[in-house]
């Protein structure tokens, strides 16, 4: 083994013990063993950790625009490789961070497309409804409802235990990036469909996890990934519907409603204000398409 492979295996242990997200975890190891890869043709060993220059990073990043790879693809694995070599800094096995002088790539600005309230609603009603008769039903409603009644990520969702549950509160504990916790209220359609849910889940010994496979083991997020595509394509006829879609869903509608930035911030678990802003400008296309229709002057 490479003395660069072994510290990329380091550097993973060390992510997995920081708790860091199963996603973000598969991610980095997929970038970094990518990068292995791109230096090590033919089996050849790669450069030292403390060989590696600005001008050979560059040759690397070229490769993959070649490969005509999207933007955020670019500036995923670029953020890889830096996170890496600062932690090679932190160890003092590198004295400079050679990937921090790559220029990042920039990527095009999308607003998230949002459904409508009214949309969602349907959707979801159809579902409560047992428009698309599955077995797993209740689970699948109650993971739908909380998907768009509380903001959830796919990862909070899939990391819910029973014990994170005040139904009584009105309340469920959240962890979210970084294992930092929050609390979320429930709305009143999500905290029936999920007492609906719990009642009727399956007790399995020493499982702690609300939501279940049908295996009776802690259900996945490329499982609820599938569910909520599934859902979309037979109820709202959008494939392209994800978890993350009614996590934007749920954070549009309410400032439409009038809630304030702040603490929508406070709701979806955003370190940073900018983050959420983004919904401001979903909100202000809406007001501009609203005015171009309505006013005569327009």
């Amino acid at each position: 083994m490479s003395e660069l492979a072994r510290q990329v295996g380091l550097f993973l242990d060390d992510r997995r013990r920081e708790n860091v997200s199963p996603h973000t975890l598969r991610a980095y190891g997929i970038d970094l063993r990518q990068f292995i890869d791109y230096f090590s043709p033919a089996g050849a060993m790669p450069p030292e950790p403390g060989e590696f220059t600005v001008p050979l990073l560059r040759e690397w990043l070229g490769d993959l625009y070649a490969r005509e790879l999207d933007a955020v693809t670019l500036r995923r694995k670029l953020a890889a490789v830096r996170s890496f070599f600062r932690c090679l800094i932190r160890q003092r096995i590198i004295d400079v961070n050679v990937a921090k002088l790559l220029r990042t790539p920039k990527a095009p600005r999308k607003l998230p497309s949002v459904q409508t309230a009214e949309q969602t609603n349907t959707m979801l009603d159809a579902a409560a409804g047992g428009k698309l008769p599955r077995p797993t039903l209740v689970r699948d409603v109650a993971m739908l409802e909380i998907l768009y009644g509380c903001g959830l990520r796919v990862s909070e969702l899939v990391g819910l235990d029973l014990a994170d549950i005040d139904l009584t509160a009105g309340w469920l504990r959240v962890r979210g990036k970084g294992r930092k916790e929050r609390q979320v209220p429930v709305a009143a359609k999500a905290a029936a469909a999920l007492a609906q849910y719990l009642a009727a889940r399956e007790t399995v010994r020493g499982q702690r996890a609300v939501f279940l496979n049908t295996r009776g083991a802690r259900l996945g997020d490329r499982s609820v990934r599938a569910i909520v595509k599934l859902y979309g394509l037979h109820l709202a006829g959008d494939s392209s519907l994800h978890p993350h879609g009614l996590r934007h869903a749920y954070a549009t509608h309410m400032l439409r409603a009038g809630a304030d930035l702040r603490s929508i911030q406070e709701l979806l678990g955003h370190s940073r204000l900018s983050t959420t802003q983004k919904y401001t400008q979903v909100s202000l296309e809406d007001l501009m398409a609203v005015y171009d229709r309505a006013h005569p002057k327009a």
